[in-house]
C-alpha cells in the first residue's frame, strides 16, 4: 500500500514500511512547484560605484560615465526562471537608478529589462518607460518578482502583484541586482537587497 500525505512543504510517500522525503520549493508567485537554484555571481564594480555584501552605493552625482555596483549571476539558456528580492534605499539624492537588470547574453547579449526607480518612489521599466509601481522611497522595502520563460514572456511582479508582461525570445539570459545609473541619471544612491532567491522550473 502507498499513502501519499502532503505536509508543510513536504511531500512524503510510505511505501511498504518506508517512508521518503522529497523537499518542494514554493516561490512567492507563479504558482506550482519550482526547484531552487543557488547560480555564481560575479560582482562588478565600475566608476563611483562601491559593494559591501548586499548593500550597493553610487557616491557620485556624475550624469556621465559608467557608474555601477552590482551582482552578476550566472547565464541561463532556455526553461523557466525566477528571481526573488527585496530592496531598501536608505538614501538617495539621485534619480533614475537602475536596480533589477534581465540582460540577454550571447549573440544577442545587451539590456532587455531594467527596473528603474526615480527620486520620489516611482519605479519604471527603463525600456519604453511603462510605470510599474510608486512608494519605493527612502526606508521602505520592496519585494521585486521577475520570471522569464525563456522564448515566451517576462513577468514582472512588485509585492506580489504583476505589474508587466513582455514576449521573452529564445536565447540565453543572466540577472543583475544592485545600483547602475541609467542614461538619463545620477546617483548618489544607497541601497540594501535582502531575500535573494532564485528558483527553475
Amino acid at each position: 500500500m502507498v499513502r501519499r500525505l502532503r505536509g508543510a512543504g513536504v511531500l512524503v510517500t510510505v511505501a511498504a514500511g518506508l517512508a521518503v522525503l522529497a523537499p518542494t520549493a514554493e516561490a512567492q508567485v507563479g504558482g506550482g512547484t519550482w526547484t531552487s537554484d543557488s547560480p555564481g555571481y560575479k560582482t562588478q564594480n565600475v566608476g563611483c560605484g562601491s559593494t559591501s555584501g548586499l548593500t550597493f552605493k553610487l557616491t557620485c552625482s556624475s550624469s556621465s560615465g559608467e557608474q555601477r555596483a552590482e551582482r552578476r549571476y550566472d547565464t541561463y539558456t532556455g526553461g523557466t526562471h525566477q528571481f526573488e528580492g527585496s530592496f531598501k534605499i536608505t538614501s538617495m539624492t539621485g534619480s533614475r537608478i537602475s536596480l533589477k537588470q534581465t540582460f540577454r547574453d550571447g549573440s544577442d547579449s545587451g539590456p532587455y529589462f531594467l527596473l528603474a526607480v526615480e527620486n520620489g518612489g516611482r519605479m519604471y521599466a527603463v525600456e519604453g518607460g511603462a510605470t510599474l509601481g510608486s512608494g519605493a522611497t527612502v526606508g521602505t522595502s520592496v519585494r521585486v518578482n521577475t520570471i522569464n520563460q525563456v522564448g515566451t514572456s517576462h513577468k514582472v511582479y512588485i509585492n506580489g502583484s504583476l505589474k508587466q508582461t513582455i514576449a521573452s525570445p529564445s536565447g540565453s539570459y543572466y540577472d543583475k541586482f544592485g545600483s547602475y545609473r541609467t542614461s538619463s541619471g545620477a546617483g548618489p544612491i544607497t541601497v540594501t537587497w535582502s531575500g535573494v532567491k532564485f528558483w527553475h522550473k
